[in-house]
């Protein structure tokens, strides 16, 4: 039997991918919105960073990935020990990412940390939740930024320390501030409250695989 094709078509995404940084081990990027990080299975779903980039960059290889909907920086690996390299700093989470994003409601606090373990949700693929008893640790910084009151809402930074899928997503959620425009997690009213999901990755920092300097990246968000 045929596995069944992915039934969800991403839509074309017209916008150019920028380049933000590059050298001959690597490159910085800025995704759009609406673009896979890598190809789908379904033929339909090709177009992907990974898909543009190796026409101009045939060694190309993604280190790490951002989701669908989130925007912003993503570090590229040019060849297989640059790739690993960097890839190891994720691991000991020795890089630190900051992402802009706009919550739904208005945050008492102008900064904390979210501590809640994060689990897949087997009974919603590809969902995750949180749950004491199965999760993984996760902890999320996040400082506030702006109080909005048309939408009502919140500008925010978020650092995350751990990286669990959709960390920062559920986290929002958890915390009873969705990030606007979520398909995954927010209320309907806050999903219809942006015409995307409101979460970009705006900065990046980590070691340069072979000249050992930290690099400092900033994309600032387009909302």
């Amino acid at each position: 039997m045929q596995p069944q094709a992915d039934p969800f078509i991403v839509p074309l995404c017209e916008e150019q991918i920028e380049i933000l940084y590059q050298d001959q081990y690597l490159l910085v990027i800025n995704k759009p919105t609406r673009l896979l990080t890598l190809s789908g299975k379904h033929p339909l779903n090709k177009d992907s960073v990974h898909f543009r980039l190796v026409k101009e960059f045939p060694t190309a290889k993604m280190i790490h990935r951002i989701d669908f909907g989130t925007s912003g920086i993503l570090v590229v690996g040019l060849n297989k020990e640059v790739t690993a390299h960097i890839g190891k700093q994720f691991q000991a989470r020795t890089t630190s990412k900051t992402y802009t994003a706009i919550l739904s409601g208005h945050l008492t606090n102008d900064k904390g940390i979210i501590d809640f373990p994060i689990a897949k949700d087997k009974l919603n693929f590809p969902l995750v939740k949180i749950c004491d008893e199965t999760g993984k640790p996760a902890q999320t910084h996040y400082r506030v930024n702006d109080q909005i009151n048309e939408p009502y809402s919140t500008r925010v930074e978020l650092m995350p320390i751990t990286g669990r899928t959709h960390q920062l997503r559920i986290h929002s959620k958890a915390i009873g501030h969705p990030i606007l425009g979520c398909d995954l997690y927010a209320s309907e009213a806050a999903f219809h409250m942006a015409d995307r999901l409101m979460l970009h990755a705006s900065n990046i920092e980590f070691d340069h695989p072979v000249s050992d300097e930290r690099l400092n990246i900033s994309c600032p968000a387009p909302f």
